[in-house]
């Protein structure tokens, strides 16, 4: 395995929290990616549903992140916040196109495209497989705090100190190399 493999994910390095459980029917365990959920195929948002949470939870955020992406950085692409307490599923699409079950009052913070919005995976040909962390954090509060112009970093800062548990589903993706 590459040292770029061996980044570290971004809530390694908040503090340790109880985990819960998040599954998807688009999404599977260390499997490729399917292609409705590349950036270049259907680009859609994948369904992922969520329990075992910690009772006190009052809202959930979702963030999809590529810790291999070529940056230095890697790359944010999904951030959701502000997701109802009583939600505990995402239908396919909810966070990209027209956003058809996507929960009301949940917000979209900016992804590293640029877009509020889900953006599919979409790593450099050649490159090797990226892993897509999913991952899915009960918040102790209604409404985390930061808008919807709040890059992830923001975000991923008020969730350190505001997330009580976190679910995360990592899948793959690769383009391979020109022939």
């Amino acid at each position: 395995m590459s040292e770029r493999k061996r980044r570290p994910l971004p809530h390694d390095f908040h503090p340790p929290v109880p985990s819960f459980a998040v599954v998807s029917d688009d999404v599977a365990l260390g499997q490729k990616l399917k292609d409705d959920q590349v950036y270049s195929g259907g680009n859609l948002s994948p369904e992922l549903r969520w329990d075992g949470f910690p009772p006190e939870t009052k809202s959930f955020a979702v963030t999809c992140f590529d810790p291999d992406a070529p940056t230095g950085s890697g790359f944010w692409h999904w951030v959701l916040f502000d997701i109802p307490a009583t939600v505990t599923e995402l239908p396919t699409g909810a966070g990209s196109g027209d956003m058809k079950g996507l929960p009301q009052g949940a917000v979209h913070a900016r992804n590293d495209y640029g877009t509020r919005d889900f953006g599919g995976a979409a790593p450099p040909a050649g490159d090797g497989p990226h892993r897509y962390v999913f991952t899915v954090y009960a918040v102790d509060r209604e409404k985390l705090g930061p808008e919807a112009d709040a890059s992830p970093a923001v975000v991923g800062f008020h969730l350190r100190f505001h997330s009580l548990a976190r679910a995360q589903l990592i899948g793959e993706y690769e383009v391979p190399a020109a022939g």
